[in-house]
């Protein structure tokens, strides 16, 4: 199965940077979730990121929050994501990297989860709720499965603790670049540059920056500091509107070639 880590240290390696695109898995009808992993592979998505709809979100903005509603009134479970992704894997060659609260884990159960996972060639998992020190509920499973815990630091996470979650080493380290929940922002932190430079320095693992980024313009600046980035509620919005054109533009914004003054 291809990793995280290869995928990503051959996009790098080329000069590119990492473009990880959210989508809600189910927005839409589960019938639509293969039509948009094509699509975001061809438009160069270096993996994809798969929001499992729930009903009591913590970190989701309004824009994610309406298509988890969407999803679940259209009957999405979890299982049924796992059983979609697995009916199309074998047309694609792209991690993905699902993304779900700790309780649908706990109620699906965690070994039959990461057998799903592994079934479905799922390459990483985010658990926006799950600290690093409770890890021991799902790390043995997730290991003996294949499934790369994907880990979360923010920009009130102090150093030392940074430091200490980036050498846990899978996959990739997500950055959050605001203090609240998702969805566009027109200005980040003043120090956001020098924050993600400060993560990069101790991190072992490629570094991408997520939350609020919504335009070619952030993508460019972003990328500056870090080894890429995840762009969730603008994606979500623009596969909404069928604007693919306008997604197209903000993966390649993170290609080598497109370059804009840093903030």
């Amino acid at each position: 199965m291809i990793t995280i880590e290869a995928v990503f240290k051959a996009v790098l390696d080329k000069g590119d940077k990492a473009f990880v695109p959210y989508i809600m898995a189910g927005d839409g009808g589960l019938e639509t979730l293969k039509e948009k992993v094509l699509f975001l592979e061809e438009a160069g998505a270096t993996a994809i990121e798969l929001g499992i709809p729930f009903s009591d979100p913590v970190a989701d903005g309004p824009i994610i929050q309406a298509a988890g509603i969407r999803s679940l009134q259209a009957g999405t479970t979890l299982k049924g994501v796992l059983e979609t992704i697995q009916s199309f894997r074998g047309l694609t060659n792209i991690p993905l990297v699902i993304m779900t609260y700790l309780n649908p884990i706990l109620a699906y159960g965690v070994e039959k989860f990461f057998q799903d996972c592994e079934e479905a060639a799922i390459n990483g998992l985010i658990v926006p709720d799950l600290p690093v020190e409770e890890e021991v509920l799902l790390e043995e499973a997730a290991a003996k499965y294949r499934v790369e815990i994907i880990r979360l630091v923010t920009l009130t996470s102090p150093l030392d603790r940074i430091e200490k979650i980036a050498k846990k080493g899978n996959g990739f380290l997500y950055a959050v670049t605001v203090t609240g929940i998702t969805g566009s922002r027109s200005s980040f932190h003043d120090h956001l540059g020098a924050h993600l430079l400060k993560v990069k320095e101790v991190s072992p693992i490629p570094v991408l920056a997520g939350f609020g980024i919504s335009s070619p313009e952030h993508v460019m600046s972003m990328i500056e500091y870090c080894d890429g980035v995840i762009v969730g509620s603008k994606i979500v919005q623009l596969f909404s509107e069928n604007k693919l054109e306008e997604i197209k533009a903000l993966i390649a914004a993170s290609k080598k070639g497109n370059t804009l003054p840093a903030f």
